[in-house]
């Protein structure tokens, strides 16, 4: 009878421990959630402009990433309640879930390695085709000032990239840039009959946009996918944890009927 007792005392401490456990691990999920569904509206409403410039953008990328964010944020909170009630059922559908979010982060940052080349390209074709098109599409004109005033450069490599364009031969002047590439006053900013060659105090900016793009990814894709790489399997301790809860759920059912 002690034995018993001692059984079922140890049964509920280690479902406590369990149940804590993965009330913390699903607040964090919860947490994940919030914060990929604002990643995903930042980058529609502001990081767009810039990702339009790439020749091999998705335009359903943000939607995907709101998406995932939304289903997350519901799936943690129904996981809670699953915690809570110490349902086993549900707690072994939400493991399958959370694998299921493994294989899909693991799948993107792995792809994400796999095309980062692909992606630079795509963005020194796009820029170039963006470059080309100046002038005659306000989307496009729109994108280029942003992102030129966004990262303080001009042109693709080079502000003289701009002098052999079809917008600067449509002004007085071949040796111009766009006023986005002033680097104070628009208004008072010399920007037509630019040296070919850079000048101490040029009132424009000299870099080009693609090399600070392209520093940019290769500074973070690694941060960014080892990130992702830890969250993902992040997500496989979950399914774990629910299992084990789920399990010991049983067994101190069990124990109770004996």
């Amino acid at each position: 009878m002690a034995g018993r007792i001692q059984s079922l005392l140890s049964s509920t401490t280690m479902l406590t421990c369990t149940k804590t456990v993965l009330m913390v691990f699903n607040f964090i999920f919860w947490i994940t959630g919030f914060a990929i569904l604002a990643l995903g509206i930042w980058t529609k409403v502001e990081l767009y402009i810039y990702m339009e410039l790439s020749s091999i953008y998705y335009k359903e990328a943000p939607y995907i990433l709101i998406g995932i964010g939304a289903v997350i944020v519901l799936v943690g909170s129904l996981g809670c309640c699953c915690t809570v009630k110490g349902n086993a059922i549900l707690l072994y559908m939400y493991s399958g879930f959370l694998v299921l979010v493994f294989i899909v982060e693991l799948s993107a940052g792995a792809a994400g390695f796999v095309y980062k080349g692909k992606l630079e390209q795509g963005f020194q074709t796009g820029l170039h085709n963006a470059m080309d098109q100046y002038g005659t599409k306000d989307e496009v004109s729109r994108a280029v000032n942003g992102l030129q005033e966004g990262l303080k450069c001009c042109g693709k490599n080079s502000y003289i990239d701009w002098f052999q364009t079809k917008w600067a031969q449509k002004q007085n002047s071949t040796n111009s840039v766009p006023k986005s590439c002033c680097r104070g006053d628009q208004n008072t900013c010399k920007h037509i009959d630019i040296p070919s060659s850079p000048l101490q105090n040029m009132s424009i900016y000299t870099d080009g946009c693609y090399s600070k793009v392209t520093d940019f990814m290769k500074g973070n894709m690694g941060l960014i996918g080892g990130v992702a790489l830890g969250v993902s399997f992040f997500q496989l301790l979950g399914a774990v944890l629910a299992c084990c809860l789920a399990k010991n759920i049983n067994k101190a059912k069990y124990e109770q009927v004996q």
